[in-house]
């Protein structure tokens, strides 16, 4: 039988403990199980020794990164046979270093799960973004905690996309209890069918537009950006766009969207454009919805003084 790997990631003092615990209590999911949880940080909070016992778990710690390899899960496995594992990681050690290492042969990751606090989250993203950038890079579910009436849920949202695109992102209040509201209006009405977005929201908008494009089907589009690609998009069609830093300033991603129109065979690369376009929607490849947008009218622009996309 598989062993599933449950692997809690977050930076310091972000929740994974309290996570971990609320897990085992959460109906359904404990079952008798052995279970083997890998400490790799020594926290504010603490696993009890009666909470130890009653989940019929056993800790193994593990306080350097060097120490948490192939071998360290090969005895994990030959000492205690574990249904599961449970990895709480160190908020400072790269996650792609611990994906890297080889499993044991039935082990395999059920998922990887990354906790935020709300409150100091911009904080640690100014200061240590190459730092919470690999917390957040590989998780499938990442939760936003201690969560409250001033938490600027657009701000998290934008940066999280910005860094892992396909995350699940959930909102938790200091009391535990899951947000319904999932996020602030956004700065312009998704109602009309007209929508004109300033240079400050264009990241705002672009999270939202690939998330749901299907809302945006049929509208028209006023948005500035650069000429990043151009030719081997299709001889009308080029790509619009600007950049946004996800891990540090020489690491960024690529914010932009296929334009397609004869007026590309006017431009060249670097160009800045002000376009009025109508989006429509197609499947790429895979089979995902993707938004298009057909230009309307076209104008070159000055650059903007900060070309970087930002979530605020």
């Amino acid at each position: 039988m598989p062993v599933p790997v449950y692997l809690f990631t977050g930076f310091l003092e972000s929740g994974k403990t309290s996570l971990i615990k609320e897990t085992f209590m959460d109906e359904g999911f404990y079952e008798g199980e052995k279970t083997v949880l890998v400490i790799c940080e020594d926290g504010v909070e603490k696993y009890e020794e009666s909470f130890v016992k009653e989940y019929n778990m056993y800790v193994v710690t593990c306080d350097k990164k060097e120490a948490l390899n192939d071998v360290l899960f090969d005895k994990i496995e030959y000492f205690y046979h574990p249904d599961r594992v449970m990895i709480e990681y160190n908020g400072t050690w790269s996650v792609t270093d611990l994906l890297n290492v080889q499993l044991p042969h039935n082990w395999v990751y059920a998922q990887i799960i990354a906790t935020v606090d709300a409150s100091t989250f911009s904080l640690y993203m100014n200061a240590m973004r190459s730092v919470m950038y690999e917390q957040l890079l590989h998780a499938e579910l990442i939760i936003c905690n201690r969560c409250d009436e001033t938490t600027k849920k657009s701000m998290l949202r934008g940066n999280i996309k910005a860094i892992n695109k396909a995350a699940q992102i959930v909102y938790e209040h200091r009391d535990g209890t899951v947000s319904t509201a999932q996020e602030e209006p956004l700065p312009f009405s998704i109602d009309s069918d007209y929508l004109e977005i300033s240079d400050d929201d264009y990241g705002l908008w672009y999270i939202d537009f690939m998330d749901k494009p299907e809302l945006y089907d049929g509208k028209t589009i006023k948005v500035k950006g650069e000429v990043l690609r151009l030719g081997d998009v299709g001889a009308n069609a080029f790509v619009l766009g600007r950049f946004a830093m996800v891990c540090c300033a020489d690491d960024t991603s690529m914010v932009a969207l296929l334009c397609e129109g004869k007026q590309a065979k006017e431009l060249k690369l670097n160009d800045w454009v002000e376009v009025t376009a109508y989006v429509h929607v197609e499947r790429d490849s895979n089979g995902d919805l993707m938004p298009v947008l057909a230009i309307k009218e076209l104008q070159k622009v000055e650059a903007l003084e900060d070309p970087l996309v930002y979530f605020n």
